[in-house]
């Protein structure tokens, strides 16, 4: 869910709130080191989507049909439709994108104790993993 630091939603103002169970969630200010591109395409999409008039108090960035938020099984089901029709190997799930996100990050070089707070991971441990893959991460270091 996508909510504003003040009023109205725009695409270089917001915060994303994950719900990642029914006791903890999480805020990013994600798009405040976005490209240019993403952050026109995000204005673009709020602006359709205010056209959808959205029913609820919430606001919610992705909507479906009905006006209603988009649920998580239409998530997964998109997913793998789309997955399965880009003859991947294997069936893509929500999870994937959040570890491609902390993979991207560590390739990027950013520190561990970055990426913790950007995936909202209580433990250390649990962000290891991303920097731990990448060797290139040494290749500065004596330079």
């Amino acid at each position: 869910m996508l909510k504003s630091f003040r009023g109205r939603p725009t695409a270089k103002r917001f915060r994303l709130y994950s719900r990642f169970s029914k006791k903890f969630s999480h805020a990013t200010p994600i798009l405040r080191m976005a490209e240019p591109s993403v952050l026109r395409a995000i204005s673009a999409w709020l602006k359709e989507r205010a056209r959808m008039k959205p029913t609820g108090k919430a606001f919610f960035v992705f909507v479906s049909e009905q006006r209603k938020p988009l649920h998580r099984s239409t998530v997964n089901l998109l997913l793998r439709k789309y997955s399965a029709a880009a003859s991947l190997p294997l069936l893509v799930h929500p999870h994937m994108l959040r570890h491609a996100c902390g993979f991207a990050l560590a390739d990027q070089g950013a520190d561990t104790r970055l990426i913790q707070d950007y995936l909202g991971h209580r433990n250390i441990q649990h962000t290891v993993k991303y920097t731990a893959t990448n060797p290139a991460r040494f290749e500065k270091l004596w330079r």
